[in-house]
């Protein structure tokens, strides 16, 4: 397990192992076991990540959200086909407060409104901007 510089709120709970670097986990966080949330990153207050979850740089994920077993997050959209080694061009994902993500999706650089829900094995690539139940391919 490795948490390095974090700023905890209070009663935040990480399940080892977990790789949680250089992010912000606000009151009442749990992190479960197999998760890696990377530096610049913002989870809210009440919200639970499940295993095997990956939340890159640049990902703010708002407060009272649920994100379920092994779901994705990637910025770095490989625009030319590669990896791209500057993160200032990487876009953001921005999760508002009370979304529910279910297991196995992936979430590309997006914006998700508030109380929306993101079916298990659904892929995100344009912004979620109503209330509402969304599965499947979402592009």
């Amino acid at each position: 397990m490795q948490v390095i510089d974090v700023t905890c709120g209070e009663n935040v709970t990480i399940i080892e192992p977990a790789n949680v670097y250089g992010c912000e986990l606000e009151d009442d966080v749990f992190v479960g076991p197999f998760v890696e949330i990377q530096k610049n990153s913002l989870i809210g207050a009440r919200t639970k990540i499940q295993s095997h979850t990956f939340i890159c740089e640049y990902v703010t994920i708002g407060k009272g959200c649920f994100v379920g077993h092994g779901v994705m997050f990637a910025n770095d959209l490989f625009k030319d086909g590669k990896p791209n080694p500057n993160p200032d061009s990487w876009r953001r994902t921005v999760i508002a407060d009370g979304v529910t993500i279910g297991s196995n999706a992936t979430v590309l650089a997006v914006k998700i409104c508030e109380d929306a829900v993101i079916g298990a094995g659904s892929v995100v690539t344009k912004d979620i901007t109503e209330k509402g139940i969304y599965a499947g391919n979402l592009c």
